[in-house]
């Protein structure tokens, strides 16, 4: 069977990504390696604790020849408005987990909203990327 392993967000500082997942979020670093022969490129993942079978790279935006100058630019403006891609969060008790993020420092843009999904409320990284906390029903 085909499972999803790794799923990456771009972010504008790993180090900032990197103190916010791991000291806010909770989230534990997986891997963190950077390679001088491809230019210092860093290999950056974390996951939430216990979930072994799942990482989220935080990869910085690359610059040439893998990404050029207007494409970067691009990613950029996606990201300031949080429309480059969005993390789903689930918890068993949103309101509970809520409280618990906002006392680490995580601000949020939406508080905990009843959906018919389930209850829901929302942040974004440091780099502008949206993310859900969602409790599903």
């Amino acid at each position: 069977m085909i499972t999803i392993g790794s799923t990456q967000l771009w972010v504008h500082d790993q180090d900032a990504a990197l103190d916010f997942y791991v000291g806010k979020l909770g989230f534990e670093v997986r891997q963190d390696v950077t390679m001088a022969e491809m230019g210092d490129f860093r290999w950056l993942t974390v996951a939430p604790p216990g979930q072994k079978d799942f990482t989220l790279v935080l990869m910085a935006i690359p610059g040439a020849p893998v990404m050029d100058e207007a494409t970067a630019e691009r990613v950029r403006e996606l990201m300031a408005k949080g429309f480059a891609g969005t993390l789903f969060l689930s918890t068993p008790d949103c309101h509970a987990s809520y409280r618990e993020l906002r006392e680490r420092g995580v601000e949020f843009n939406e508080e905990p909203n009843d959906t018919p999904y389930g209850i829901d409320a929302g942040l974004r990284d440091p780099s502008g990327n949206s993310i859900r906390l969602t409790q599903p029903r």
